[in-house]
């Protein structure tokens, strides 16, 4: 089967057939193209999508995803972005492997085309010359006939007639054989141009012709087998992504099994939970016991018992209700406490609690000290309170809240730090290079970044031993603190002894002044009523427990502070209690605190409890 034998007289319908073909493949790259398009297009939908509900860098909405639900929620989102690059893959491969392709195969296909139809063009036109030859060779043939027919029938006449010369009939005769002559020229061309037209046009038709209708054929056949394998290439490039795609729906539905109910519930617990016990029970009072006026000598001998019976009315029941009630911040900001809001007691319970309590005896350098502690970081606390930022050691928060958020801060700091440190160690290594290779750069050019990185290092450490001091009050690692709280639990409310009471604690306190929620609230607002016995003997100078030496220049500038220089050797008179900061003495009447990286500390081995605070007396 040849189109060069079948379709020999078919020529401007195999000319329509073939450019219908080239048209039919523009059609379908075309649709491949547009294809693209909407892939590129639900590509970017599902990326904007997946980017819409993204939850925000550093927003309270990024804190919500770390339950399982949310997770699985981020993790679909995830997904469907990596299920939208899979569509833009199907766009980028159909452009590549059939678009790009198909129309560069166009546009071969269009030369050879028309390469194809001007050689058959070529030999029609040959053909058709060869028979314009042989009519006009036949034309002439049969007018040279005619012209020796005539030229012989006047000859014939002539000679006949006798009224004729006899030199006008051999000119008849000479006309007619040359006429004859003619004729026979003409025919001898005729029949060599007709021999001509039929090997030529036996050539044509079944040479030439089918030789390119041949290649028309092929080349259509081609384009067909071309067309077939680009329908075969589009499923191909779908059926390539299937399986990441696939694997792409597993993990959704992976995360969505991940989902834990249980888990997600412990969650919450973990972000809201206070640290508090419930309120216990609200204790009766009775109004109607007449309220005493006087004490009497019986009620001062029997203060002791009192003292034990009338606390209830401050109860830790009363004490706890404070969680659920109002307060206000701008106070508790500015003092450093969150003291409960309790109810009133009795007139009657204040005043024989008043008269029959012994007078506490308290420690003026430890009261001076609390407060010189508490002015320290008092500047930078108010400022905060301005900016609307919490307090420094997130005070203002529930302990186990309080808790996460300086374990948060610590491990911010320590990663800050190895940042730090890093830099550091590179500098140092670029410094190294430079004092091997001086061409290279000037190692004291790096000095003073080096420098400036030991101070950011030493000052995050600091910060570091700030908080972990924090840390260490709220997890109880610091027994005498938590123990003290425990007694102070069942205290009532007393503001007018509130600054005589912050004696003792003020000397294990930080020097910024800051406390745990729950201490506050119980050593600085309220006075124990089994305290009141204690006596303190405040009037002897702290001994030295050791001496130290300045390792960096230290300005004092707080109320409280000492100043000291590098390389200054002076006398230690009470170890860092874990608030970072150490009591020096450089003479009878210079004395304070320093942080404690600032100094090398040398304690004398046989000093023996000389640096804790001073002990009670009498119970």
């Amino acid at each position: 089967m040849s189109w060069g034998t079948e379709l020999w007289d078919q020529f401007d319908n195999l000319e329509k057939h073939t450019q219908w073909g080239i048209d039919v493949l523009e059609k379908y790259i075309k649709f491949v193209k547009e294809r693209t398009e909407i892939e590129l297009s639900y590509a970017k939908q599902l990326r904007n999508l997946s980017k819409k509900y993204q939850p925000k860098k550093n927003s309270k909405e990024e804190e919500e995803y770390r339950y399982t639900s949310t997770r699985a929620f981020l993790a679909t989102l995830n997904e469907m972005n990596d299920y939208a690059g899979q569509h833009e893959v199907i766009s980028e491969n159909m452009t590549s492997l059939i678009t790009a392709e198909l129309t560069r195969y166009v546009q071969e296909l269009k030369q050879e085309r028309k390469s194809h139809f001007h050689d058959g063009r070529k030999a029609q036109q040959h053909i058709e010359t060869c028979w314009k030859q042989l009519e006009a060779s036949k034309r002439r043939f049969e007018r040279d006939c005619k012209e020796a027919d005539r030229a012989q029938q006047y000859f014939e006449k002539m000679d006949a007639d006798i009224n004729v010369t006899k030199a006008d009939v051999e000119k008849a005769r000479q006309q007619a054989q040359l006429r004859h002559q003619m004729a026979e020229d003409s025919k001898a061309e005729y029949s060599s141009t007709l021999q001509k037209f039929n090997s030529e046009q036996h050539e044509h038709y079944y040479t030439h012709i089918p030789n390119i209708f041949q290649k028309i054929q092929e080349m259509e056949e081609r384009r067909i087998v071309r067309i077939g394998e680009s329908m075969k290439t589009f499923a191909e490039v779908d059926r390539q992504v299937i399986p990441i795609i696939g694997k792409c729906l597993d993990e959704i539905t992976k995360a969505a099994e991940s989902v834990d109910h249980k888990n997600d519930s412990q969650m919450v617990i973990e972000a809201f939970k206070s640290g508090f016990e419930p309120p216990g029970d609200v204790d009766f009072e009775d109004f109607t016991q007449p309220m005493k006026r006087t004490v009497s000598e019986s009620s001062l001998s029997n203060s002791r018992g009192d003292g034990k019976s009338e606390p209830k009315f401050g109860s830790k029941s009363k004490g706890k209700l404070w969680p659920f009630i109002k307060k206000n911040k701008i106070i508790e900001t500015l003092l450093g406490t969150k003291s409960p809001k309790q109810q009133k007691e009795p007139l009657s319970h204040r005043f024989n609690e008043f008269m029959t309590s012994k007078p506490k005896i308290h420690c003026f350098r430890s009261l001076k000290r609390g407060l010189s502690l508490k002015l320290i970081n008092l500047n930078t606390q108010v400022w905060s309170l301005i900016e609307g930022a919490g307090p420094e050691d997130f005070s203002n928060l529930p302990p186990e809240q309080r808790r996460k958020k300086l374990q948060q801060k610590v491990d911010e700091l320590n990663r800050d730090i190895q940042k730090e440190m890093d830099s550091r160690d590179a500098l140092t290594k670029m410094k190294d290079v430079y004092i091997k290779n001086p061409q290279m750069g000037d190692a004291a050019s790096v000095d003073h970044r080096l420098a400036e990185l030991g101070q950011n290092i030493e000052k995050l450490r600091l910060e570091v031993q700030k908080f972990e001091g924090w840390l260490a009050e709220v997890e109880g690692r610091l027994p005498a603190r938590s123990e003290q709280s425990r007694r102070q639990s069942g205290v009532y409310e007393a503001q007018n002894a509130s600054g005589v009471n912050s004696c003792a604690q003020d000397r294990e306190s930080s020097p910024d002044g800051s406390y745990t929620e729950e201490q506050s609230q119980e050593t600085e607002m309220k006075v124990p009523a089994t305290d009141f016995d204690d006596e303190f003997d405040d009037e002897e100078p702290l001994p030295t427990i050791g001496t130290c030496k300045a390792l960096y220049t230290f300005e004092g500038q707080n109320e409280g502070t000492i100043s000291v220089a590098e390389g200054e050797m002076l006398y230690v008179i009470e170890e860092d209690k874990g608030d970072g900061w150490t009591r020096i003495r450089r003479n009878e009447d210079e004395e304070g605190y320093v942080p404690t990286s600032y100094v090398e500390v040398y304690l004398d081995k046989n000093a023996k409890d000389v640096h804790k605070p001073l002990q009670k007396i009498s119970e």
